[in-house]
């Protein structure tokens, strides 16, 4: 989730977009910096807040994907294009939708084995 957060930053701040797109996409990655702050701080707690917030990034990227490869229209292609470059932008979409995928197995909570 770490990797997450820092990779959908650092592509926010990049991106060129508009600046407000840009600035509602940091405050989405501060709050789920601060999700994943917590549940490390406390990782017998409640998670689902976490898996939330990771399923959220995975709709994301997955609807970025679909949108850059042409499949949908959703008027949002400025905000899934990276630096402007679009076989890098699906790349990186790629990747995301993937690691997105795993962080919210990894996070769901297992059950007991007695």
């Amino acid at each position: 989730m770490v990797a997450l957060v820092v990779a959908q930053t650092l592509s926010t701040l990049l991106s060129g977009g508009p600046p407000e797109l840009r600035i509602v996409g940091v405050v989405f990655n501060a709050a789920a910096a601060f999700s994943t702050y917590l549940l490390l701080r406390r990782p017998d707690r409640n998670r689902w807040p976490l898996v939330a917030w990771t399923a959220g990034f995975f709709g994301w990227h997955v609807t970025g994907l679909l949108t850059l490869a042409g499949i949908v229209t959703t008027d949002l292609d400025v905000a899934f294009t990276v630096g402007g470059d679009q076989q890098f932008s699906v790349l990186y979409q790629a990747v995301l939708t993937t690691l997105a995928g795993f962080a919210v197995h990894l996070l769901l909570p297992r059950p007991n084995r007695t």
